[in-house]
């Protein structure tokens, strides 16, 4: 288990400079085993269930993001802030990890709190989301904990039903409103939205007149690109 529970604590999993090829064999081999230790050592240890722990169908990974309002930012310094909190493989390593953690209604500023399946980074242009969308439901103050802790709960115990389509969720707490949302991998596929959705609001008890918003991630790029002024620009 990675025992990361400082979310602002910088990620030291980096890449590592190579050596330049030499001319002979044997310190090729010898760079390339160096090479091999520097790579093997970025990579974290695999998370498994430990002993007589309940196993959870998938892996997920707990992330963290803050930034301050209005400053702009590019896909480069959004991946750079977000911070990897921990990866879990059971029900009880989740729970350690959560008894930790600060509540989203505890939260200041401009936060998020993300838990996507394992490999997956929260963010629209991983290969797992950017075929995909996501629900959003924006909450009155006060509501965000309780929403968080019961659609995380739902994920983790495949209470959506819809495969392997589920990426992840994320919570965001802004000072006016507080915003959760569920991450799946295929925008186009109208029956597995429409069952996420309709779990969403068993799960959440949410009211019938509760506003969801399903939005593609394409669209989200879009309108982060005209609001920066850069539709012609080949980058966020």
């Amino acid at each position: 288990m990675n025992n990361k529970f400082d979310a602002l604590k910088d990620d030291d999993s980096g890449d590592h400079d190579q050596n330049e090829e030499n001319s002979t064999q044997k310190d090729g081999e010898k760079e390339k085993t160096e090479r091999d230790k520097s790579q093997s050592g970025s990579k974290r240890k695999a998370v498994v269930p430990g002993p007589a722990e309940h196993p959870l169908q998938y892996n997920y990974t707990f992330w963290y993001s803050r930034r301050t309002p209005g400053r702009p930012t590019s896909s480069q310094s959004y991946e750079q802030n977000i911070k990897q909190i921990g990866t879990f493989a059971s029900v009880e390593q989740f729970w350690r990890f959560y008894s930790h953690m600060v509540r989203p209604g505890d939260l200041t500023g401009h936060s998020d709190f993300h838990l996507f399946k394992e490999g997956i980074k929260p963010m629209w242009e991983d290969d797992a989301n950017k075929n995909g969308g996501k629900w959003i439901i924006r909450l009155r103050k006060g509501l965000a904990s309780r929403c968080w802790e019961n659609l995380i709960l739902a994920m983790l115990g495949e209470q959506f039903m819809v495969g392997e389509e589920i990426c992840g969720a994320v919570v965001s707490v802004r000072f006016q409103e507080d915003i959760i949302s569920i991450w799946n991998k295929t925008a186009s596929d109208q029956a597995t939205t429409a069952r996420i959705r309709d779990t969403l609001r068993r799960v959440l008890n949410l009211p019938p007149n509760t506003i969801m918003e399903y939005k593609t991630h394409t669209d989200s790029i879009k309108a982060w690109e005209e609001f920066h002024g850069l539709v012609n620009s080949s980058g966020r």
